[in-house]
This record gives structure tokens, C-alpha cells and sequence, in this order.
């Protein structure tokens, strides 16, 4: 590589680090905490777990479950009921409408009896505040497509980065740290040194985080076109404003349709991942890939007969896919400690760029000065020369 194309890397990779620093600093300090969200719940007592029940079996109505809960919020709408992942419990969500974007409220209740477990807090708590912080910096949409800019920013910081290393690591054994030279030079080692020993951690991280912040606009996408396709002949019908059937039998049809998998959750008529028309009934493998894997099943509110059913496209599979990656979800507590570690040695290579950019801001403006004072020191001598002649 020549001198010119590794200027311009150089400068790719200063200007990108420079521009996406703070945001990312953020997120790596908000996304921590994220990583062991369900272990903070269970230590703070945020989260109920269902008690263990010794050779009970039976599986309590969903319908009785939702019946509850509009008791509860007689003036709300169901938006969808969800499946716990790791423990027999179901929550079910509620909205000022069904199309609501925020809950107003979800229960969590035992799979096994029907009971109510909990009545989680809605927009309050210090992990809310973190999540927000970390999914939209509390600026909704606008929030999210900003934070996955700087995602873009960062994977284009990691790239550039590594180019540089490479060149710069020609004349070097890899991984030397210059401790016997000036301070900047050492920053410099250690910098370069904990970003090429997490550059894969990061671009993952990275490009995952970015793909995670098109989920909704991609959604949206999806329900203008593939799924309008599908529910076309339903167009102009009146919504449905009492389903019949209730969401029990559109849970059993679906399975009944497509045998071997098992509920993930089930999006109400009317709600944002449902039709005005039909339950949309979302269906997930059993193995620890599949179960990030969803298959929708429309079920028609009315009749409570199968309507259809679909695969997600491409798109939305990857957002599934990058959603779990991104947060060490794909394993148990090893993988999160080890994502934490990682998460660690990210702010330390943002801090450590961060000083790096400022000295050399320092050694710049000394520089400059000093070529200022020669300067000044030139023209006297010559103003004086002057005189004498």
C-alpha cells in the first residue's frame, strides 16, 4: 500500500472513530447492564418466576389469562400474549389501543394454573431508562436511526482500523506495546493492541447493532407489502371488533397446522404485528437457532379458521437473527460474562482513541505555537538588520 492510500485510510479511521466515540461510549456503558437484564431482575426482585409445581403437567387457558387482564384494564385493548422463553409463564400485553406502540400494562401469569404472577412496571425503573437510552436516546425512531448511523460509523472505524494496523505493524512484531518509549507511543500500542484482539467481537456487535435499529421501518415494510398481499382478500371488510374463538383456539389451529413448533407469541386483530382481520400467530423451533426463527400463522378472528400461512422474508429473518447475537443472547451465563469482558475492553479502546486524538490535538497546537514564536523571532531579527543597514 502507498504512502497516499494509507493517509486516507488513516484519516477514514480518525474522522469515523472521532464522529461515532460518544454515541458508542453510551451504548457500551447502557449495554452492559442489558447483557445480564434478566439476572438484575431476578437480584433486584423486578422479576417473578413461576414456583415450582412437582408433576403438574396441565397447561391453564390463555383465554382466562386475557379475560384477567381486561378486568384489570377494563378500558385497554389487547395488544398480543407472548410465551416465556426459559420458564412456564405467558404475558399478556395491553394498550390504550391494539395498535399501540407502548403497553400500558403486561401481566405475567403461571402457564401450569393461570395465576397472576406480576404486574410489571411499565416506563419507570432504572433498566427502562437504560434501555432507552440504549434503543432510542429517548427520541423515538429518530433516536434509533441515529444510534444505527453511528453503528455504520463504527463498523467503517473497525475496518479502516484494521487496514491501518496492518501497515503500521510491518516494522513491528505483532502485538508490541513500546513501553520504553514516549507515553503517547504507548497509548498508541495499547490501543491498537485491545482493538485487533476484539475486531471481530466489535464488527459483530457493531453491524448487528445497526441491522437491530431497521427492525421497525422494516416491519413496516413487510405489513405495506407482503403482508398486505396476503390479506387482500380481507380488504374491504368491516375489522373485526369481537373475535370469536378467542386466541386459545387460534394457538391450537396454528399448531395444528404446523406441527413441531411452538408458540413464540400471538399478535391481537388490529395490533402492529396482526391484520385488523385475523390473529397473527407467531410460531418458533426448538432448538437454539430456530427458536430466534419465526413463522407467522393468520388465523381469521372471525370464523377462527386457518387463513394462511408464511415465512418471513430475508430481511426480517436477519433482524431475528442479529437481535440475540448483538446481546449475547444465544448462550447461557458464560457467553454473557464473556460478552461483558468484551463490552469492558470496547470502552477502554474508545477512551484510550479518545486520548489519543486529544494529545495529539495538544501536540499539534505546541507546534504550531512554537512555529509562531519562530516566526515572530524571525521577523524581529530582520526588523532589526533593517535598522542597522
Amino acid at each position: 500500500m502507498g504512502h497516499s492510500h494509507f493517509h486516507v485510510w488513516y484519516r477514514i479511521h480518525r474522522w469515523t472513530s472521532l464522529v461515532c466515540t460518544l454515541s458508542l461510549l453510551l451504548l457500551c456503558v447502557t449495554g452492559a447492564p442489558l447483557i445480564l437484564k434478566d439476572e438484575i431482575g431476578v437480584w433486584t426482585g423486578t422479576t417473578v418466576e413461576p414456583p415450582t409445581l412437582a408433576g403438574v403437567t396441565t397447561r391453564a387457558s390463555i383465554d382466562a389469562m386475557v379475560d384477567d387482564a381486561r378486568v384489570r384494564r377494563p378500558g385497554d385493548a389487547v395488544r398480543f400474549v407472548s410465551q416465556s422463553d426459559d420458564s412456564p409463564a405467558w404475558f399478556v400485553s395491553l394498550g390504550k389501543r391494539a395498535d399501540s406502540s407502548d403497553a400500558t400494562a403486561v401481566y405475567k401469569y403461571d402457564a401450569r394454573t393461570g395465576q397472576l404472577l406480576h404486574d410489571i412496571e411499565q416506563r419507570s425503573g432504572v433498566m427502562y431508562l437504560i434501555r432507552k437510552l440504549h434503543v432510542d436516546l429517548f427520541a423515538g425512531l429518530p433516536g434509533t436511526l441515529f444510534i444505527g448511523l453511528m453503528g455504520l460509523a463504527f463498523v467503517v472505524s473497525i475496518v479502516s482500523g484494521i487496514v491501518v494496523y496492518g501497515v503500521f505493524m510491518r516494522r513491528l512484531p505483532f502485538a508490541t506495546v513500546r513501553h520504553d518509549r514516549a507515553s503517547r507511543l504507548k497509548w498508541l500500542d495499547l490501543h491498537n493492541l485491545l482493538g485487533i484482539a476484539t475486531a471481530a467481537w466489535l464488527l459483530v456487535v457493531g453491524l448487528t447493532g445497526a441491522i437491530n435499529t431497521l427492525a421497525i421501518p422494516l416491519l413496516g415494510h413487510w405489513q405495506s407489502t407482503e403482508l398486505a398481499a396476503m390479506t387482500a382478500p380481507w380488504r374491504n371488510q368491516p375489522p373485526v371488533s369481537s373475535p370469536s374463538g378467542g386466541v386459545q383456539h387460534a394457538i391450537d389451529t396454528a399448531m395444528q397446522a404446523v406441527p413441531g413448533m411452538e408458540v413464540a407469541f400471538v399478535g391481537y386483530p388490529g395490533s402492529r404485528f396482526s391484520t385488523p382481520h385475523h390473529y397473527m400467530v407467531f410460531l418458533r423451533g426448538d432448538t437454539t437457532l430456530t427458536s430466534r426463527l419465526l413463522q407467522p400463522v393468520m388465523i381469521d378472528a372471525q370464523t377462527g379458521k386457518l387463513s394462511a400461512t408464511a415465512h418471513l422474508p430475508w430481511y426480517l429473518t436477519a433482524i431475528l437473527i442479529a437481535q440475540p447475537l448483538h446481546f449475547g443472547d444465544y448462550g447461557s451465563s458464560p457467553l454473557k460474562v464473556l460478552w461483558i469482558l468484551f463490552d469492558l475492553v470496547a470502552i477502554a479502546v474508545l477512551i484510550s482513541g479518545l486520548c489519543l486524538w486529544w494529545k495529539r490535538r495538544d501536540a499539534v497546537r505546541t507546534r504550531i505555537d512554537a512555529l509562531e514564536a519562530q516566526a515572530v523571532a524571525a521577523r524581529g531579527t530582520s526588523g532589526r538588520s533593517g535598522a542597522r543597514e
